[in-house]
């Protein structure tokens, strides 16, 4: 498959994307898919090293906390965790509490409170390609810890740290299609617990071309094909139950490939 080609079923599986109610939910997806877990079969360009479970502290130290990304495998066990993320058991637990969404641009962040459930049925829908980043709304963040704390305390976080950091929870849901446009912020795992996020990362020295209030989606479609080789970010996508490490002050841009739910451990 081409890039073009790769391209061009990444554009129209995105707008025909809709998310069917009436769907039983599948172990695979949790009830956030229309009726599977993989509606793209994209072409699989990852240049972000994987690792598994038999990684140690040292080797995460020496050869990536400071220096590079990493992916890897099977490092916790969330079983418990993605069970309740599941979608009609989120919804029965927190659909009349309200969250905070976001725009999903660069640098500066409109908020919008809504009841978790009018989210869902109403917000988390594909990327419109018109749209822009700033004009998106998102839920990642700004999560109230007081009402979803039992949530957070089923999971659990890759067990390596930084030296003298802790890590604070990022939780977030989000349509097809939908991202957050190139950022940079200290060190982190994204985890993915349904669906599939694309990854696109540049070292903290070398700034992305980009438009801080475009989607994600609108510069895989229009700025990465021009892109020389050498210009290409690094980049792969996680799947459920894999996470991904970024290093501090690495710019980074997320794509959801399907609905996906996801959370971020924060290192600061």
């Amino acid at each position: 498959m081409t890039l073009f080609t790769h391209l061009y079923l990444l554009l129209h599986v995105f707008v025909a994307l809709s998310w069917d109610r009436q769907t039983v939910s599948t172990d695979c997806d949790g009830g956030w898919q229309r009726n599977n877990c993989s509606p793209v079969q994209e072409e699989e360009r990852c240049t972000v090293e994987r690792r598994d479970a038999s990684i140690t502290y040292a080797e995460f130290i020496e050869q990536y906390a400071y220096i590079r990304p990493v992916i890897i495998r099977g490092i916790t066990d969330n079983s418990e965790f993605r069970s309740l993320c599941r979608k009609e058991q989120l919804l029965q637990t927190y659909g009349n509490r309200n969250i905070r969404l976001s725009t999903a641009n660069t640098y500066s962040y409109d908020k919008v409170d809504v009841p978790f459930q009018e989210y869902v049925e109403h917000f988390l829908t594909p990327q419109d390609l018109d749209s822009l980043g700033v004009d998106t709304l998102y839920f990642f963040g700004d999560n109230n810890f007081t009402e979803w704390g039992s949530l957070f305390q089923k999971y659990t976080p890759p067990p390596f740290k930084l030296p003298g950091t802790m890590g604070a929870y990022s939780f977030g849901i989000a349509g097809a299609g939908t991202g957050v446009p190139f950022h940079w912020h200290g060190p982190g795992y994204s985890e993915v617990i349904y669906g599939r996020k694309r990854w696109f990362l540049y070292p903290p020295d070398k700034t992305p071309e980009f438009n801080p209030n475009r989607t994600t989606l609108s510069w895989m479609l229009e700025t990465y094909p021009r892109l020389p080789a050498a210009e290409r970010p690094i980049e792969c996508t996680i799947r459920a139950g894999e996470v991904l490490y970024f290093p501090d002050r690495w710019w980074h841009a997320t794509l959801n490939l399907d609905t996906s739910v996801f959370i971020s451990t924060f290192l600061g």
